[in-house]
């Protein structure tokens, strides 16, 4: 039985006239009710009926890149490697060229959907998604189920960062997040460190549970107590880091290092510690994630692990693109690279 815009209507609660104005894009609609619309059209399955369904399973220029926070330097460096793989032809000539549209989700995951749900309508020739995932069941079948209704209308899908997609083909670039936390904190218990906190990121994101299992890792292999009190989650930006480093101390004065969710975290540790009157890393050492650009121009220069996010960008791009091909599998897991820098002491030096 063919849906109808009434359909899509009498399930969003709305009029007709208000879905046909959010599937236009013609007319102001507020964010709920656009979001309600695009659901139900989701839910249903709704294709616009002449020309557009006619053309239902073709692609268009069109290239979708999900990022979570496109001014966090994380997600800006691989959607400009993404973008820059799908400008045409790779000497410069003209011919190929597809349109780039960066859709910031600022972390929600209603967003992500919404996102997902708009390229799908426009007939998206690939989509990109980047950083980690939300780590609760709903949300993952969702993202499942609209991942394969992309890839059976022709989209190539790649993820870039982010784990792979159960019960979907979608190529994936996975980082080694675990991998890297648990090496990170074995550098700072060969220096001589016990007390080690640790600020991570929210906590139903993947990539802030890799890394902590890593860091929780190392602590076990070397009989160290994972001590609850020295574990503090927030966002991935500063002021997190900042906060979260006065709560530590005010639980426990006497830790020596500490280890941050991602760089930008860390700068909001070093920020705190020095208000604190505390010297990195004469008192404190303090080691971040990423190798964002500026981690090694902070003072002292940051301890880190290097994650190369311009090359997995550009790689999932040339996928995207039908360049290169997929890895074995589908999957491929990047490792990161220990930067040992200023930041990092033996306890007390």
């Amino acid at each position: 039985m063919t849906v109808t815009l009434a359909d899509v209507a009498a399930r969003a609660q709305v009029s007709p006239a208000t879905v046909s104005r959010v599937l236009n894009g013609n007319y102001p609609v507020a964010a709920k009710t656009r979001e309600r619309v695009l659901r139900a059209v989701d839910e249903l399955d709704y294709v616009l009926n002449g020309p557009a369904s006619s053309l239902a399973a073709a692609t268009s220029d069109l290239v979708g890149i999900l990022v979570n926070d496109i001014a966090d330097p994380f997600f800006g460096i691989m959607a400009g490697a993404v973008q820059s793989e799908i400008g045409g032809q790779p000497d410069g000539r003209a011919g190929g060229e597809r349109l780039a549209v960066v859709c910031n989700t600022g972390g929600s995951p209603e967003r992500e959907i919404t996102y997902l749900t708009l390229l799908q309508r426009q007939r998206a020739a690939a989509v990109v998604l980047t950083g980690g995932a939300v780590e609760d069941a709903a949300h993952v079948e969702a993202v499942s189920a609209k991942l394969r209704r992309l890839a059976d209308a022709g989209t190539r899908v790649v993820l870039c960062g982010r784990p792979p997609v159960p019960g979907t083909d979608a190529v994936a670039i996975t980082f080694d997040n675990r991998g890297g936390g648990q090496r990170l904190t074995e550098h700072l218990i060969a220096l001589g460190h016990h007390r080690i906190a640790y600020i991570a990121g929210p906590e139903e994101r993947t990539t802030t549970r890799h890394r902590l299992e890593g860091h929780r890792d190392a602590l076990a292999e070397h009989g160290i107590e994972d001590d609850p009190r020295l574990a503090v989650h927030g966002p991935y930006d500063r002021r997190s880091g900042y906060d979260a480093t006065l709560e530590l101390l005010r639980r426990d004065r006497s830790l020596t290092a500490i280890v941050a969710a991602n760089d930008t975290v860390a700068l909001g540790a070093c920020a705190a510690l020095r208000d604190e009157g505390l010297r990195i890393p004469d008192d404190v050492s303090v080691a971040g994630f990423d190798d964002l650009p500026f981690a090694i121009d902070a003072v002292p220069a940051l301890t880190t692990v290097r994650l190369p996010l311009a090359a997995a960008g550009a790689r999932a791009g040339r996928i995207a693109m039908g360049r290169e091909n997929p890895p074995p599998g589908g999957i491929a897991t990047v490792q990161g690279e220990l930067m040992v820098r200023g930041s990092t002491a033996a306890p007390g030096r």
